[in-house]
């Protein structure tokens, strides 16, 4: 076992830890840990990505947008990874913009130092590379989700996966983030939400859902949910 899973001052992000310790120790000096406030903007469209970060708590949205502002989620990012996929993909900026929609910390690491690291070791870049593979899956599997699930089958989903990459049941949240999250109108957001409360899966309170029944959330899914989203928690 990596010595820094021993040691809780030391990073707790998954993808940090599955690194060797040789790899971890040529980030290690240029890393520096960093509050995660509500909408702090990690990413913006087509500008240059100066750091990337690597959450211990909270979580990243990665958001599209369209010719007349409509917004949605393509992406979340927790402990299980990073931010600055497009850097890891040899790009400079990306077209979405990453921003924080649960607040939290993490490690902050300048994309110069991670390009000049990634230049040392194979071993560091292949790793980067598959969790960059892995969120282009978890990209795809929202763009099918979002094309041929009901509402309220989506929102289970993405509650699930935020659900994984955060500590309790309760998850802080507006029904206005929510709509953007899902790509829909915050009625319809309402509604669903409504109709999960409903079904006694989740208790909803004004800025607040509390996840109530896990098991039966993942079976209102209908395989929306399903080995790639649980993959790395499951």
């Amino acid at each position: 076992m990596p010595v820094w899973e021993r040691d809780v001052s030391l990073p707790r992000n998954h993808l940090l830890k599955a690194l060797s310790p040789e790899d971890f120790a040529l980030l290690l000096p240029s890393m520096h840990h960093v509050q995660l406030d509500l909408k702090a903007q990690l990413e913006v469209p087509y500008q240059p990505i100066e750091h990337v970060y690597f959450p211990e708590a909270g979580i990243a949205s990665v958001v599209a947008t369209m010719t007349g502002g409509r917004q949605s989620e393509v992406g979340i990012i927790g402990y299980d990874g990073m931010t600055g996929v497009a850097v890891i993909l040899g790009q400079d900026s990306s077209p979405n913009e990453t921003y924080i929609q649960v607040a939290g910390s993490g490690w902050c690491l300048p994309v110069e130092n991670l390009r000049s690291e990634v230049a040392k070791s194979q071993s560091l870049r292949a790793s980067l590379l598959a969790y960059a593979h892995a969120f282009l899956v978890q990209s795809s599997r929202t763009a099918l989700v979002n094309g041929h699930s009901k509402i309220e089958e989506r929102l289970a989903r993405w509650l699930l996966m935020v659900h994984d990459r955060t500590e309790g049941n309760k998850i802080h949240l507006t029904h206005e983030f929510l709509a953007t999250m899902l790509g829909s109108r915050r009625p319809g957001v309402t509604t669903a939400l409504q109709m999960l409360e409903y079904r006694g899966l989740v208790h909803a309170r004004r800025g607040e859902i509390t996840i109530v029944d896990r098991a039966g959330m993942i079976k209102l899914t209908h395989g929306a949910y399903g080995d790639e989203e649980q993959r790395h928690f499951g």
